[in-house]
């Protein structure tokens, strides 16, 4: 089945959905987990001698699915693997706590029949999403300081915005 559009699930202003008890999850308020899409969080080489922070953080509170966080830090990594060959170390800052939840449609013909429409609509956890605060950081990344470093950064952080919704700033330091 498709995804629902990002404008479903955006709003930060949403109440959070994230009981999930591990010790007892048939008396936890959500029953299952949906799998996570965002595996790997820190990328690159660690150092102690980088000397420039970069990070990219929204302009304002919102709600971030865990597939367009993972497509954001590939495009990101991608970048930054090809132009800073073990030169950089980028870290995803956030973690998809939030629960998504979706009431199935049934469409077609005779859904009619099939289909209690919005009778016990509550929905069944479907997705995770990382709730994100104004200038909370998303991504950050230490690189040595130059103007080659920090226009990498920018073409890396640039091709991450594509692909996640809001809008947001880069902040050095």
């Amino acid at each position: 089945m498709a995804l629902r559009p990002a404008k479903c699930v955006r709003d930060g202003n949403k109440v959070a959905w994230t009981r999930h008890s591990k010790r007892r999850p048939r008396r936890s308020y959500i029953k299952t987990m949906p799998h996570k899409e965002l595996n790997q969080h820190r990328m690159g080489t660690e150092s102690a001698e980088y000397g420039a922070v970069y990070h990219l953080a929204p302009k304002d509170q919102l709600i971030l699915r865990d597939n367009a966080i993972e497509a954001a830090r590939q495009s990101a990594n991608k970048v930054l693997e090809s132009k800073l060959p073990g030169a950089y170390y980028f870290i995803v800052r956030v973690y998809p706590h939030h629960i998504i939840r979706e009431n199935k449609m049934v469409s077609g013909a005779g859904a009619d029949r099939i289909q209690k429409g919005m009778r016990r609509a509550f929905g069944k956890p479907t997705d995770r999403a990382a709730r994100l605060k104004k200038d909370q950081p998303l991504f950050t990344v230490y690189v040595h300081e130059g103007k080659a470093q920090e226009s990498a950064v920018r073409e890396a952080f640039r091709r991450a915005r594509m692909k996640l919704s809001g809008s947001y700033s880069m902040i050095a330091g």
